[in-house]
């Protein structure tokens, strides 16, 4: 699969035709994982102004995932005995992943950027190992996913799943590790490089020593001790004090606005619109830094950026649609609430699973750059992955309820047709449904025809002259195949190039 190159030429003034299905679906994707036929028909011909914000109000006002029964425990609440211990462990954190797995599911804008943010500011449950820490991280990025960016950074940095992983808790005033110092700058604010030095690395160390006091008790949260802090001045992008973490966070905002807002706005850009921000031939700069004018206009909420990009011509251009691969998340999460069909917890946990076998474990990016997302995800050994996996869950549903299967085509061609005899109308439908473009030819689409038609049923069988009055054998409506034809189509759109993308 190719690499699009960006020719997204236009610009962030705001889209005001009246959204159609088309624009509706691809919102839904970018901002969520997809949507049911329902909710996509409830929002056509709505501005995107009010859909938009509509949808960031919601993600603002969302209650955060319920904390489990352990959030707060320490190793004393564990066994002593290591495989008593592992047994727990392992099942409490199948038990968030389950939970938080659903949170992903069914809170669109919220819970897209907490995942989002889990492969900004990265842990890797292997290295702590601990579920209460686990639980008050993704707490973390939950309660500042669309808020202050500065409070964000702020918060993330103190949480004891952060300390262990990126070795705060082992930075001692006589003993300064760099690694978190390193990656303030480098992955999480201003990008490799940019406008700051070895010796700010070095300095910031030192102003954030102390966080080191882990108690007696094993998984006990990280406090500060003063005794280990680093006393001494420190002079951090060229400002000189005795600083500590507070005053490194509000160095940095105060001295590098501009380099941070241009930082997190191409990240949101690739993630939320275009994998290519340093296009030649459209107009991602230009996007990218009225966008970080935004942020800093507002102190660092993420919520106007995404009001001003989502609301925007340039994120409903053509040239944005279809034009990103979806993860494996996207791939199982969309089928999921794109069909609509009911789904369990098992459903969810499985969903998760797949995931993980194809390079996307949640709670474990592959290191601490985080999955590197789009061409990533393809290969051939991936790609087939998909594919099984895919098929594997229609199959599921199928087995469980065929019925659904005709609810889904009767609700993707509307109530007009919900009697059709024409194959074509309903293939057309779900084509549409579940690739953000259809198909890239007409080859291709007769390809779906045939797979939804039952192979040795002669042609005439869909034909309104092969009875008496007209009136064909097949109607999408009451006849016995349909569920099974349904079936087939999706089998084979799950195995097509364009429904990798979205």
């Amino acid at each position: 699969m190719e690499y699009f190159i960006n020719c997204n030429t236009s610009s962030l003034a705001p889209f005001t035709a009246p959204l159609d299905k088309q624009k509706v679906e691809h919102l839904y994707r970018r901002i969520g994982f997809g949507s049911s036929v329902t909710t996509i028909n409830q929002a056509l011909g709505q501005s995107a102004s009010a859909l938009v914000d509509s949808l960031i109000d919601e993600a603002l006002a969302k209650p955060l995932t319920a904390a489990p029964a352990w959030a707060n425990w320490t190793g004393a609440n564990y066994p002593t005995d290591d495989d008593l211990r592992g047994d727990m462990i392992n099942a409490q954190v199948a038990e968030w992943r389950l939970s938080y797995g659903k949170s992903i599911l069914t809170n669109n804008l919220r819970d897209r950027l907490s995942f989002f943010w889990s492969n900004h500011f990265v842990t890797e449950l292997q290295i702590y190992d601990s579920p209460p820490f686990l639980y008050h991280y993704i707490n973390c990025l939950q309660r500042n996913a669309i808020g202050n960016f500065k409070t964000f950074t702020s918060e993330i940095g103190l949480t004891s799943a952060m300390l262990y992983y990126l070795d705060g808790v082992y930075n001692n005033g006589n003993n300064p590790n760099e690694n978190y110092a390193r990656e303030i700058y480098e992955l999480f604010c201003l990008g490799e490089g940019n406008n700051y030095t070895e010796q700010d690395i070095i300095e910031t160390a030192k102003a954030l020593t102390g966080y080191v006091e882990r108690g007696e008790i094993q998984w006990t949260p990280v406090t500060f001790r003063a005794d280990r802090h680093d006393p001494g001045s420190k002079t951090i992008l060229g400002q000189t004090g005795n600083w500590g973490y507070d005053d490194v966070i509000n160095i940095l905002f105060a001295q590098r606005p501009n380099e941070i807002a241009g930082f997190i706005c191409t990240k949101l850009y690739e993630f939320f619109v275009h994998p290519d921000s340093n296009d030649q031939a459209g107009n991602a700069k230009t996007v990218i830094d009225s966008m970080a004018a935004t942020f800093i206009s507002n102190n660092f909420e993420i919520a106007p950026v995404l009001r001003q990009l989502f609301k925007s011509q340039h994120f409903f251009d053509n040239e944005a649609i279809g034009v990103i691969i979806k993860s494996p998340f996207d791939c199982f999460f969309n089928l999921i609430t794109e069909t609509d069909f009911t789904y369990t917890d098992t459903t969810v946990a499985t969903a998760v699973n797949y995931s993980g076998m194809l390079s996307q474990e949640l709670f474990n990016p592959i290191d601490v750059a985080g999955w590197q997302r789009n061409r990533s995800w393809i290969n051939t050994n991936f790609l087939i992955g998909r594919w099984l996996s895919s098929e594997s869950f229609l199959d599921d549903y199928f087995a469980q309820n065929q019925e659904q299967f005709r609810t889904l085509a009767m609700d993707a061609v509307g109530a007009a047709d919900s009697n059709t005899s024409n194959p074509e109308i309903v293939v057309r439908a779900l084509v549409n449904k579940f690739t953000p473009k259809g198909m890239l030819t007409e080859a291709d689409f007769q390809n779906a025809m045939s797979a939804f038609k039952i192979e040795d049923v002669p042609e005439n069988y869909y034909s309104p002259d092969h009875t008496p009055g007209g009136l064909s054998l097949w109607i999408l409506s009451i006849s016995q195949e349909v569920p099974k034809q349904v079936h087939l189509l999706l089998r084979h759109i799950v195995r097509q190039p364009e429904f990798q993308l979205k």
